[in-house]
């Protein structure tokens, strides 16, 4: 196997035999096995997305085994924005390769491997070993806090503890027909905010909800609003049978409110059928101009005996960019920040880095301190399999 391809069945295959926390010296192995790799460790993004966490592989140097790095403006930070390998010189007559280690747009870290030859075969296959290394890293953080315990280089509060349980393990997801990218700040003491999504064989469905309070309380509200709309969605309900579900579960078991937007998008048509329960409109990038979605405004879930709720239409085009957010994007110190100009200003960015330019933007304009949490979540849209007739439509209904 020294300098062939990589097998992937058998690197699996070691991954699965070893504990879940060894994940990095199963690939390092396998390198060092082929390429005589020299050191190998993955460096993963943490909580706040401000630094970068090295875990060194087994055998590595004991004062490298845990190492926390600035990621902006870095060689790394470069990598996980193009998400293309990097090769630079080690300084020690070897080559030190960077690889993105992403699975379905979620940038989960890179693999960094020093080598005293990288031709494009080798470099090949450190791409493969690195992407082989994505699956093997989301399936086994399942069984262990490894991951999760090396991400938090700040204190977490309880609240921000309790809703990262409940947002999606991925904030990131590409697709043919879309990518879509989430976010909220401040990441290490959140009270309220969700974003949620899941895709289906036709059907991309997305939420964003904010549970007013402070604290835990908002986030436990949180809890209970995001089980509700799973639950029902679930089942097979569509966002105005979510949104009854939802308004009956927070009547039923609190006392609080909540707003949010339920999104349930048909992935052959980009037709999106959604409601808005009391929370801001969306934002609408469509031929370099950005609008404000009308749409009607139910109230929130929880307020007694509110109007019906109504499911309203949104028609996405190719090349449409959709950008949902909770009040916090827009609270008052965030007033300086002209979220229009901004989203127009960052159109040819991946909706990833994207989300990371908005809400660093209302970060800064609030001078780091948020008095509410403040989430967006964008979502690009690409193919649209609809009738001529049904492409020239108004952006709603």
């Amino acid at each position: 196997m020294e300098g062939g391809d990589l097998e992937l069945g058998e690197l699996l295959a070691a991954a699965e035999a070893a504990p879940p926390g060894e994940s990095v010296d199963v690939v390092a192995h396998d390198l060092q096995k082929r390429f005589g790799a020299e050191r190998v460790s993955f460096l993963f993004v943490d909580l706040i997305g401000q630094r970068l966490v090295r875990l060194a592989a087994a055998g590595g140097e004991a004062d490298d085994t845990v190492q926390s790095l600035d990621l902006q403006g870095s060689v790394y930070d470069g990598v996980l924005k193009s998400q293309r390998q990097q090769v630079e010189e080690d300084g020690q007559g070897g080559q030190c390769v960077i690889t993105p280690v992403t699975n379905r747009g979620d940038c989960i870290g890179v693999l960094e491997v020093t080598l005293q030859c990288a031709d494009d075969v080798v470099l090949r296959q450190v791409r493969d070993a690195a992407h082989a290394l994505a699956y093997i890293i989301v399936t086994d953080r399942r069984f262990t806090d490894l991951y999760h315990l090396g991400r938090r280089t700040t204190e977490t509060s309880l609240a921000a503890e309790i809703q990262h349980q409940l947002l999606p393990s991925a904030p990131c997801c590409e697709a043919e027909q879309f990518t879509l990218a989430a976010g909220l700040v401040p990441a290490d003491d959140i009270g309220g905010d969700t974003y949620d999504y899941t895709l289906d064989r036709d059907t991309l469905h997305l939420s964003v909800t904010d549970a007013m309070g402070h604290d835990t309380n908002s986030a436990l509200l949180a809890t209970l609003l995001v089980g509700a709309l799973r639950r029902a969605r679930r089942s097979g309900c569509d966002p105005l049978k979510q949104a009854q579900h939802a308004h009956q579960a927070m009547l039923a078991h609190s006392r609080g409110l909540a707003t949010g937007q339920l999104l349930c998008v048909d992935l052959d048509t980009g037709r999106v059928d959604l409601v808005n329960a009391g929370h801001p409109r969306p934002l609408l990038l469509r031929d370099e101009a950005v609008a404000e979605v009308e749409l009607a405004v139910n109230l929130p879930f929880g307020v007694a005996a509110p109007s019906p709720y109504r499911l309203q239409v949104l028609r996405l085009r190719p090349g449409d960019r959709l950008v949902l957010l909770t009040d916090g994007m827009q609270e008052r110190g965030a007033a300086a920040v002209d979220l229009a100009s901004l989203v127009h200003g960052t159109r040819a960015l991946h909706p990833r880095e994207a989300v990371r330019s908005l809400t660093a933007a209302v970060l800064a304009a609030c001078h780091g301190n948020l008095r509410d949490d403040a989430t967006v979540l964008i979502l690009d849209w690409h193919s649209n399999r609809c009738r001529p007739a049904e492409t020239g439509r108004a952006p709603h209904e």
